[in-house]
């Protein structure tokens, strides 16, 4: 196959967060007296960004543009204290990451958390590894699946984006890959179904970590 790189997606890729976004949220739905939601339905909130997380969490009869500002403002600094007490590495990540590593294949993380805040839980909680670029969203990238931000991880590469495996866990992160011309790979442990991974353009879908290092023997 060719493939020189890997980008990865954050969370429901690399890490299992969603525990730690759903008690946020969930707590600030219980502090404005609002229903809270089954930790799993978290799965189809998450992915685009906290205002969309904001939007699809909050009641549609509440919330309205005016709202969402200062219900993110909320979101984010609860967040903000509890990002770690539950997330962690998914099963078979460090050894994927251990593999690539030893080979000295370049690897970058492309996620739609904020930049600032991106970086932070890399350093926190994925330090055993060198990562090529860690980006978020910031001045002149937008969320995906915008691909400017891991195009932008490419050039850094000196990699054509076609020699670059995307790996992503929804339809999002694979509408981003096929939009950047990236070898979309579906995470199947992560917060989307097989169906919604290849209906967003996955090429192949690997249902564990494992199945990832098999690109690059």
């Amino acid at each position: 196959m060719g493939y020189k790189a890997i980008i990865f997606d954050l969370d429901g890729t690399l890490l299992d967060t969603l525990q730690d976004l759903a008690f946020s949220v969930n707590a600030i739905l219980r502090k404005k007296g609002f229903k809270t939601h089954p930790v799993d339905n978290y799965r189809y909130f998450v992915g685009e960004g906290i205002e969309m997380l904001v939007q699809r969490a909050f009641p549609a009869n509440i919330i309205d543009n005016s709202d969402i500002p200062a219900y993110v403002k909320e979101v984010k600094e609860e967040y903000s204290r509890r990002w770690s007490e539950h997330t962690r590495p998914y099963p078979g990540v460090p050894e994927m990451l251990d593999f690539l590593q030893e080979r000295r294949i370049p690897k970058a993380i492309f996620s739609n958390k904020p930049h600032e805040f991106t970086t932070i839980t890399v350093e926190t909680l994925l330090p055993a590894w060198d990562f090529t670029a860690v980006c978020g969203i910031k001045e002149g990238v937008r969320r995906k699946p915008d691909p400017k931000g891991a195009l932008l991880i490419a050039e850094k590469m000196q990699l054509e984006p076609e020699q670059i495996v995307y790996l992503g866990d929804t339809n999002t992160d694979m509408q981003t890959a096929v939009a950047g011309k990236f070898f979309p790979v579906g995470a199947l442990w992560g917060f989307r179904s097989a169906k919604e991974l290849l209906d967003g353009g996955a090429r192949i879908l690997a249902e564990s970590p494992a199945d990832v290092t098999g690109l690059f023997d």
